[in-house]
């Protein structure tokens, strides 16, 4: 049996990817070290590389997308930021509006929190007063935020412990295609959610509260938590609430039905209108790519916002002669 130095180069040697141009050794033996080195150091043909299809542990040849997808979904994203009210938010409501929904009412002056003072407006009969300017200005803040996530196609999650009106906002969330959690919260579902759940869970992008108070009147452990984790949180706070661990908070009634059918109807309309404005970009410039594509370059599309077709149409329409009428005279 030969020796392993001389079986070893006759088996490099007898393979296809050793080339034509591989030295041999026509008595059998040992090549020198040299040859060897000369041969190591020579290029190997192109036709007899590896196949990454053959060998697993060879790299497969990497699939780099297109330069025009990441401009794309980039033109699409920074859409919204042109505009400081891209959704139109700022219509869904009024002062009166929130008036009529009884938001403005509070608690005892008794539960008044501490960090609640500046949304308050005064007291009546022993009865705190929201400050419903501030209420407004917030909850367009929010609702701007809420809908800039629901564009982006983040994971929104409703959060609530009012057994009362459970049903009402687990069908909100289902009628905007989000997520609703309306039971027991259990402390680490957000902190401990890759043991939890596995390494590849996705947590909520953003938690909207409708009580940030539990059953027994203690603040929620999903507000706690989601400051941990650096989730960002909407929240209606009563005068009984802490308001600094949310991060757009909305002072309002949380007691009231009125007004919690006020704040679940805002909430589904804007993320219902955040998604359908995306799907509208994207046709709009899905369609400027192919106008693109066939005039041979590039076209500026207009603004999401505005109907310039249809005002091109209605204007044409206002111009022609009525030519019945002109018939008629004649």
């Amino acid at each position: 049996m030969a020796p392993a130095r001389v079986v070893l180069p006759r088996l490099l040697g007898a393979g296809e990817h050793a080339g034509p141009s591989a030295p041999r050794d026509p008595g059998g033996g040992a090549w020198p070290k040299s040859l060897w080195l000369d041969f190591l150091r020579k290029p190997i043909p192109e036709g007899s590389r590896l196949s990454s299809r053959t060998f697993g542990s060879a790299p497969a040849p990497a699939v780099s997308e297109p330069e025009d997808c990441s401009d794309f979904s980039d033109r699409i994203i920074k859409e919204p930021l042109k505009q400081p009210d891209f959704f139109n938010v700022k219509e869904l409501f009024s002062v009166k509006s929130l008036f009529d929904a009884r938001v403005h009412l509070g608690h005892k002056a008794g539960c008044r929190h501490r960090f609640m003072e500046p949304y308050i407006f005064g007291n009546r009969l022993g009865q705190d007063i929201i400050d419903l300017e501030q209420t407004a200005t917030h909850l367009q803040l929010a609702l701007n935020f809420t809908a800039h996530v629901a564009y982006r196609k983040g994971i929104i999650l409703f959060v609530s412990r009012n057994r009362q009106f459970t049903h009402l906002i687990e069908n909100t969330a289902r009628s905007c295609g989000e997520y609703a959690h309306t039971r027991y919260f259990k402390g680490g579902l957000l902190t401990n959610a890759p043991l939890l759940f596995g390494p590849s869970v996705r947590l909520p992008d953003l938690i909207i509260f409708l009580h940030t108070l539990n059953n027994v009147f203690e603040p929620h452990v999903a507000v706690r938590d989601a400051a941990k984790m650096n989730i960002p949180t909407v929240g209606v706070v009563d005068t009984n609430c802490n308001p600094c661990l949310v991060t757009y908070p909305v002072p309002g009634n949380d007691d009231s039905p009125s007004s919690i059918h006020l704040f679940c109807r805002l909430f589904q309309t804007t993320i219902s209108r955040a998604k359908d404005k995306r799907r509208q970009v994207e046709a709009l410039y899905r369609l400027q790519g192919l106008q693109a594509a066939e005039s041979g370059g590039p076209v500026d599309p207009p603004s999401p916002g505005t109907r310039t077709g249809v005002q091109s149409r209605d204007a044409t329409a206002l111009h022609l002669p009525d030519t019945d009428s002109s018939q008629a005279s004649s």
